[in-house]
């Protein structure tokens, strides 16, 4: 059977596990984080045992990922993606209600999923620094303390994956993409290209990305020449 995503990520880390996986840059901030395809991995895999210990969730349980949408490419957004994907979970930027948990950013008002995890974005992973009203979770709380190494079971090749406006997609159809394995810069934009041109892309290839909010075309090409991508 052709490796899964997460079977990927995890034959990158033994391979290949200090060398960047991916780098995300914010033009607006100035903000550069770096990921090797270790550090990545143990992000995703402390995010699955999140899912799986505190959510209960289950293979093909619904996941609305608003945090997709705004800020694709983000490198926790490509966190929470791999760690439900390596769960089993239904990734789904359509519908924010009648989901086992939502995922967002700093908007969190407004959702009525049972659980609702925010994300602070700090470049570090820290949590906010502001309390978080009822019923909404600090994701950098949660994730800290929980184990480094993810061993649940494999998910279906045929299990549903992802979930937009357009189109939805099987875990198998997530790894139908070919190429070399190079350094790809990827300028963040609709949230299913960024993250197929991204961090799927990097995994099932071998290469990796460097993802960039900002269309500053100088600073783009700046970063295109430092990072060395294609």
């Amino acid at each position: 059977m052709t490796a899964l995503l997460a079977e990927r990520l995890r034959r990158r880390v033994r391979a290949d596990g200090a060398t960047p996986l991916l780098t995300y840059y914010d033009l607006g901030s100035g903000e550069r984080v770096e990921l090797s395809a270790v550090s990545f991995g143990n992000w995703v895999d402390k995010t699955s045992n999140l899912l799986v210990e505190e959510l209960a969730a289950e293979p093909g349980q619904v996941i609305s990922m608003p945090l997709a949408i705004v800020v694709p490419g983000h490198w926790l957004t490509s966190v929470w993606q791999i760690a439900c994907w390596q769960v089993g979970l239904v990734v789904d930027l359509t519908n924010p209600s009648a989901t086992a948990a939502v995922v967002t950013g700093r908007q969190w008002q407004g959702y009525e999923a049972p659980e609702v995890y925010a994300c602070a974005l700090h470049p570090l992973g820290f949590g906010f620094t502001e309390p978080l009203p009822a019923g909404v979770r600090d994701y950098a709380v949660e994730v800290r303390n929980q184990p480094d190494r993810f061993s649940g079971p494999s998910p279906s090749p045929g299990a549903t994956a992802w979930v937009d406006t357009e189109r939805t997609l099987t875990q198998a159809d997530l790894i139908e993409i070919d190429g070399p394995p190079a350094r790809r810069l990827v300028p963040v934009g609709d949230p299913w290209a960024t993250c197929r041109d991204g961090i799927v892309t990097a995994l099932v290839t071998g290469g990796s990305v460097v993802a960039v909010a900002g269309e500053d075309a100088n600073q783009l090409a700046r970063i295109a020449s430092s990072e060395r991508v294609i």
